[in-house]
């Protein structure tokens, strides 16, 4: 099932040196502020947390994983403040999913489009089944993946990215993006996912805590600047999604 709360949901459930953290939306998955907002603040509690090893990130359903950032609250936009501010909501997420003490894997089901990509090119390990096709189609509304850009590129390259989103009406298999390294596994069924997810996860969480911290900080290094990079990122974004070509776009869409 998935949540019919117009914020969205979000629930943590620790067992062991495991946390799992789910969120969800009624519109597939796809994030309002309040919800960016609290998955950040529950990603920076569980870094502090010394009893978990380990965070498994997904979301509620069986369809997409995550539709990306809201489109009526883009709408909604109206400033450049505003446009600043509802960027950085990813921005916030993918910083503080960086900078985590923990190792994050990510459990990717469905489609995924646009911030939901930096969602998963944010995970530091991922699983994923053949329904999770990719797309980035911020072009195609008049704006661009410049926040999740840094993020994306780190994993599969500059010419994958440019591949994946200068064609923003095209899907990418799930295994196109396994190939470019975005996903480490691909499955054919969710349950054959699942169940070898669980034991890699509880396999991963029985490793020396500290060596699993040191070495997260060793696969970010060089991202340092980002606090500041995806601060003007966001702000260059919000000034795009002000423009006459990105507001036409996002009424055809408006309900």
């Amino acid at each position: 099932m998935v949540t019919t709360r117009k914020n969205g949901s979000l629930y943590t459930r620790i067992e062991g040196k495991v946390a799992t953290v789910e969120f969800g939306h009624p519109a597939s998955n796809s994030f309002v502020a309040d919800l960016l907002q609290r998955l950040t603040h529950t990603i920076n509690e569980l870094s502090t947390n010394e009893g978990i090893s380990v965070i498994l990130l997904k979301s509620e359903g069986e369809k997409a994983f995550c539709a990306g950032a809201s489109f009526d609250e883009l709408l909604e936009v109206s400033n450049l403040e505003e446009g600043k501010a509802f960027f950085s909501g990813f921005a916030n997420v993918i910083n503080a999913m960086r900078k985590c003490t923990k190792v994050i894997v990510g459990r990717v089901h469905g489609k995924t489009v646009g911030g939901g990509v930096g969602l998963a090119a944010a995970c530091d390990y991922v699983y994923s089944n053949v329904e999770a096709s990719i797309k980035l189609s911020e072009l195609s509304i008049g704006i661009a993946p410049l926040v999740i850009e840094p993020v994306v590129e780190r994993k599969i390259g500059n010419a994958a990215l440019a591949e994946l989103s200068l064609a923003p009406a095209e899907w990418k298999s799930a295994y196109w993006a396994q190939e470019k390294g975005l996903f480490s596994k691909v499955y054919d069924t969710p349950h054959e996912m699942d169940k070898e997810l669980d034991f890699f996860i509880h396999q991963l969480a029985s490793y020396n805590p500290e060596a699993l911290m040191a070495w997260k900080k060793a696969l970010w290094k060089g991202t340092d600047h980002w606090d500041e990079l995806l601060t003007e990122r966001a702000a260059i974004s919000g000034k795009l999604a002000l423009s006459e070509f990105t507001r036409t776009a996002l009424s055809k869409f408006k309900k």
